[in-house]
């Protein structure tokens, strides 16, 4: 029985036959599909070399099969700062940064730019306040929040504030006067005529 030489590097296992769990049955159980047996480790056959997977020679498949395993990160200038999974919330609060410069009318913040999409790369954190913003600055436990949505939405000054705005731009956009009852064109003959009736 000739085998093929192992590769240098790779310790050699004996190919075992499958071993299957007798039921009961006399029938011969087949083969587990791999798949759903051993999830992501399973390799299909060609891939393997005396049970073993040997990464591919082709400098093409070896990079690609890099690419797949190198984590999603900003790189070394940037820490190697991982991509996080944006959830709903998470959505929410950076569409509210984005819109910061509307929010307050006290505080001005340059804006987030033209780009409507949300960063890629972020990291999410917690302000602890020093003992010296006891009574100044420092958000009471009434006014803690999970999201800073829930924060905004919960604070009353900013509430009126974008009522107030609300019923401007409402008052704005509303045309002077009822449309209903403006006679136009040939119909005014018309209208003039019911009326009369």
């Amino acid at each position: 029985m000739s085998e093929a030489a192992a590769p240098i590097g790779l310790s050699w296992a004996p190919k075992l036959p499958y071993l299957a769990t007798t039921s009961g049955s006399s029938k011969k159980d087949p083969a587990p599909n791999p798949s759903t047996a051993q999830g992501s480790l399973w390799k299909p056959g060609s891939d393997l070399v005396d049970g073993l997977f040997v990464p591919p020679r082709d400098p093409r498949k070896a990079n690609k099969l890099a690419r797949k395993n190198v984590k999603d990160t900003t790189g070394k200038g940037w820490f190697d700062m991982p991509a996080p999974i944006i959830t709903p919330e998470l959505k929410k609060d950076l569409e509210i940064l984005q819109l910061r410069h509307v929010m307050d009318p006290k505080r001005h913040f340059k804006r987030a730019g033209k780009s409507k999409a949300l960063p890629k790369y972020f990291q999410v954190g917690t302000v602890i306040e020093p003992a010296s913003e006891f009574f100044s600055s420092r958000l009471t436990k009434r006014e803690r929040k999970t999201t800073l949505v829930d924060e905004l939405l919960s604070d009353q000054s900013l509430k009126s504030y974008r009522m107030r705005k609300v019923r401007e731009i409402q008052e704005s956009r509303t045309p002077g006067g009822n449309q209903k009852w403006k006679n136009k064109g040939k119909k005014t003959f018309k209208r003039a005529k019911d009326r009369r009736k």
